[in-house]
């Protein structure tokens, strides 16, 4: 449908008519809908239009501008489109009775059902993927038995306590991080049993000077054991997203942390499929090792969305274990381009979450039969 110049110049409320027939595909709703749309101005035939996403979208913004500007050039006779995108994080309402935390709009809980699935480098690059989005970042290491954060940050050292009570995050390419790795030698075991183990997380995450932080991640250990359970029900985890490959015996463990996080009512932000294909660093052949779609109908199955799909690459391996993760390390390469989409995609869906009551937190007993 055209409409002619005359009705542009008057026609704020065609052109928001135009703009809610385009979809965001992050946010995969239109602007109208989203509550992103923040201004309209006509003037003769030049259209002004501004927008402010609800995710960090430095690596969307222009082409969000340009699609939407060619939307309404398609449906008007308008000389010149001008389209402003910014971006603000939006800041969800308190979950389950748990007050938020001072300085940290949103934790999202990355974790898997099993082992040796790459969640922990699918954190850290997941945490550097938003950060190079444009948000403040953090991430938490409460793998408490086996902490690999500073390593792959490539951080040493102990963090600053200036008044002995509360600790400064250490930080690395740009991100906030804690972890136990910080506060012992790399190679003393932490020999400590549920109730040590969880006191000492909840101390990391609450003694902690996190600084203005749009996003922190925590990178949970594998399984449901006491510290996802801990975390579920006394933090107010904005959301959580599951990192599986698409190997049958993986997916069985996925599902299980799926279903933990639906009994505590954390909303699954989706899955993220690692070590989807294998890419061979000499000819380039692709191969699906781990088997093929498994994630794709796990995210079917249980109605939430695969946000993507990371291959076994020997360069994600590699730039880990050299504390710069692949975001840090080939920034406008295709791993790279692959973890920002994931990144866009998870605030996204984390954007759109509904507002919850204020309930009563969630509480799981152990009885005998």
């Amino acid at each position: 449908m055209t409409y002619p110049a005359a009705e542009v110049t008057d026609g704020v409320n065609a052109i928001e008519s135009i703009i809610k027939e385009w979809q965001d595909p992050y946010l995969v709703q239109d602007l109208v809908t989203a509550g992103a749309l923040k201004g309209i101005s006509v003037e003769e035939e030049r259209v002004r239009v501004r927008v402010e996403l609800p995710y960090p979208a430095r690596g969307h913004r222009q082409a969000c501008a340009s699609a939407l500007a060619e939307t309404i050039r398609n449906a008007t006779e308008a000389s010149q489109v001008d389209v402003e995108v910014s971006w603000k994080v939006a800041v969800p309402t308190t979950r389950g009775g748990l007050s938020l935390l001072p300085d940290i709009k949103n934790i999202i809980a990355v974790a898997s059902g099993k082992g040796g699935v790459g969640k922990s480098t699918t954190a850290v690059n997941l945490a550097l993927a938003l950060a190079a989005e444009g948000a403040r970042t953090g991430i938490l290491d409460a793998d408490i038995h086996g902490p690999s954060q500073p390593h792959m940050l490539g951080l040493s050292g102990k963090p600053e306590s200036p008044d002995g009570k509360r600790m400064e995050p250490m930080e690395g390419h740009g991100l906030q991080a804690m972890s136990i790795g910080f506060l012992i030698e790399e190679d003393s075991p932490v020999i400590w049993r549920g109730p040590m183990v969880t006191r000492a997380l909840t101390q990391l995450l609450t003694d902690t000077n996190w600084r203005e932080l749009d996003y922190l991640i925590i990178d949970l250990p594998p399984g449901t054991g006491d510290i996802p359970m801990t975390l579920a029900q006394k933090v107010p985890i904005s959301g959580a997203v599951i990192v599986t490959t698409p190997q049958d015996i993986a997916l069985l463990d996925a599902r299980k942390g799926l279903r933990m996080f639906e009994k505590v009512d954390v909303p699954v932000l989706g899955l993220i499929e690692n070590m989807s294909t294998h890419l061979c660093s000499r000819c380039g052949h692709e191969e699906p090792i781990f088997g093929h779609g498994g994630g794709q109908r796990m995210a079917r199955q249980y109605g939430v969305d695969l946000l993507g799909a990371l291959p076994l690459d020997i360069r994600i391996r590699e730039e880990a274990d050299g504390g710069r993760p692949t975001v840090i390390a080939d920034p406008e390469g295709d791993l790279a381009t692959i973890y920002r989409d994931v990144a866009r995609r998870v605030s996204a869906r984390l954007a759109r979450q509904p507002s919850s009551p204020l309930v009563a937190g969630p509480r799981i007993l152990m009885t005998e039969a």
